[in-house]
């Protein structure tokens, strides 16, 4: 196999350095909400659910998350009053995450905060053309990395229109 090209390690190069930047980028955009960017990300998740809960394996899908970070956060946002673990009432043996009211005070307040940090960082200089193709290219490497498609991002039918379909096998 031969090596990298300079302009492929350059590409690579620039999407690591994004995949270490942003998130702390946006967790001092949020700082004054009280929040974590992925805090965020997950308390959005519930904020979106039926009935604002999900059980935990379903809010690691769709926040991208292992089952032990979830975890951690979790108990943090536990701990805030933001979110309540609750048994599962279809099956026993599954933990239902559930957004408070405090929680969904959180997510409201931090909302404009994250949309703005989004806005001035990554998609504003972009136009449709450009936030089309940077969904259409974070969506090919994701379902490179994610082939079995276990993260909601990558499962079932496309959400966006810049998706291409999944392959028919």
């Amino acid at each position: 196999m031969e090596n990298l090209r300079h302009d492929e390690r350059v590409a690579v190069a620039r999407l690591h350095a994004l995949l270490e930047l942003l998130p702390t980028a946006l967790d001092r955009q949020l700082a004054t909400a009280g929040l974590t960017s992925f805090e965020f990300t997950l308390l959005q998740a519930l904020h979106e659910a039926d009935a604002r809960r999900l059980r935990l394996s379903a809010l690691a899908s769709r926040t991208n998350a292992t089952l032990p970070r979830l975890s951690r956060v979790v108990t943090a946002l536990e701990r805030k009053g933001f979110v309540e673990r609750v048994a599962c009432e279809a099956d026993g043996r599954a933990t239902n995450a559930v957004l408070t009211a405090a929680g969904e005070r959180a997510y409201e307040g931090g909302q404009p905060l994250h949309d703005r940090a989004v806005r001035d960082m990554i998609l504003d200089g972009l136009g449709d053309e450009g936030v089309a193709r940077l969904a259409e290219l974070s969506f090919l490497i994701l379902t490179r990395l994610d082939p079995d498609r276990k993260l909601t991002i990558t499962a079932g039918a496309p959400d966006c229109p810049a998706d291409p379909a999944p392959a028919t096998a």
